[in-house]
């Protein structure tokens, strides 16, 4: 008998995200952080080519607010856009 190979081509989901509506935009943590589930992108500064410098999230609930990488919100494993 012949060995069989079989290749899988695995896509993983990513959020689309415009930089420029990225300000104020909506997030669910599929893992709560710190028992909190939903945020708000609150400060984002882009440079003259529309590329994101810097960017804070804040917790809906306890005002808390933290620096985050914003490609991080593309990876459908740890951010959903909108409050779900």
């Amino acid at each position: 008998m012949l060995p069989i190979t079989v290749k899988l081509n695995l896509v993983l989901a990513m959020n689309k995200i415009n930089t420029k509506k990225l300000l104020n935009s909506k997030w669910t943590s599929v893992k709560p952080i710190k028992k909190e589930k939903h945020f708000l992108i609150t400060e984002l500064e882009l440079d003259e080519n529309d590329n994101v410098i810097h960017c804070l999230i804040e917790a809906v609930i306890s005002h808390r607010v933290q620096p985050i990488n914003w490609a991080e919100l593309k990876e459908n494993e740890h951010w959903i856009q909108g409050w779900k």
